[in-house]
């Protein structure tokens, strides 16, 4: 009977034995279970996060509107859209006016007479009050130095409901020099309308061809202050890092 007992004990142990390594066999799986889905989750996370960082850029940075990349020249068939304000409001004649910047004023002086489409519009919108109270929305501070402006929505895909062309006065030597005002405009024919941009550092790696329609007299330096301060993009090309209001611009 003692035997038997021993046995019994032997069997007992084996038993729990092999009860203890199926419950550490177990437990191995639910934590690979566990540690499965928690890769997962991560894995969705990380997904999600890329996807909204990369629809942030692609709003932040629609077609560029003043880019270092070659574009294409706008067509010499001017527009036809009748919102398009007459080119004859440019009177063919030098506009003096004020860009107002965070609270300072920058001195502009406009060719109505060498660009009389780019002032025309520019003057009606002015007087309109379309930029009052708009940010600017784009620094570049590589390769070209322009802080871009004149978009209502502040995101770089806004304008004045219109767009208009060809493009007027370009620089014979392709360098826009610091100070130059012209307009932005998408490569595309007839494709300016109310975004401008300001040149703060002498320019001639631009792409294409933009209407230089004025320049900025007295103020310049507040503008390259923004640039210093840069901007929250990726290779110094995106919203500046410092908010850029503009209160009014004045023209007479």
């Amino acid at each position: 009977m003692a035997k038997k007992t021993q046995l019994s004990k032997a069997a007992q142990a084996r038993v729990k034995n092999y009860e203890a390594k199926s419950n550490q066999v177990e437990s191995g799986k639910a934590v690979r279970r566990r540690d499965n889905r928690i890769a997962l989750i991560a894995g969705v996370v990380a997904l999600a996060i890329a996807f909204a960082a990369q629809l942030g850029y692609a709003q932040l940075h629609p077609t560029p509107t003043a880019s270092p990349t070659p574009i294409a020249s706008a067509s010499a068939t001017p527009s036809a859209d009748p919102k398009v304000p007459s080119k004859s409001l440019a009177e063919d004649r030098t506009w003096n006016g004020t860009i107002y910047v965070n609270g300072s004023p920058l001195s502009i002086q406009l060719d109505g007479r060498a660009a009389p489409q780019a002032v025309a519009n520019f003057v009606s919108l002015a007087q309109k009050g379309f930029y009052n109270d708009t940010t600017c929305h784009r620094l570049v501070t590589t390769g070209i130095f322009v802080l871009q402006c004149g978009d209502p929505t502040g995101t770089g895909t806004g304008g004045p409901g219109y767009s208009f062309g060809p493009i007027e006065n370009v620089p014979a030597d392709g360098v826009y020099k610091a100070g130059t005002i012209a307009m932005a405009n998408t490569g595309q024919p007839n494709s300016m309308g109310s975004q401008f941009f300001i040149v703060y550092s002498d320019t001639s790696r631009f792409g294409g061809q933009y209407s230089v329609f004025g320049k900025v007299t007295k103020g310049l330096d507040v503008i390259q202050a923004i640039a210093k301060v840069g901007t929250d993009g990726a290779n110094g090309d995106g919203k500046p890092r410092k908010t850029v209001t503009i209160k009014r611009i004045s023209v007479k």
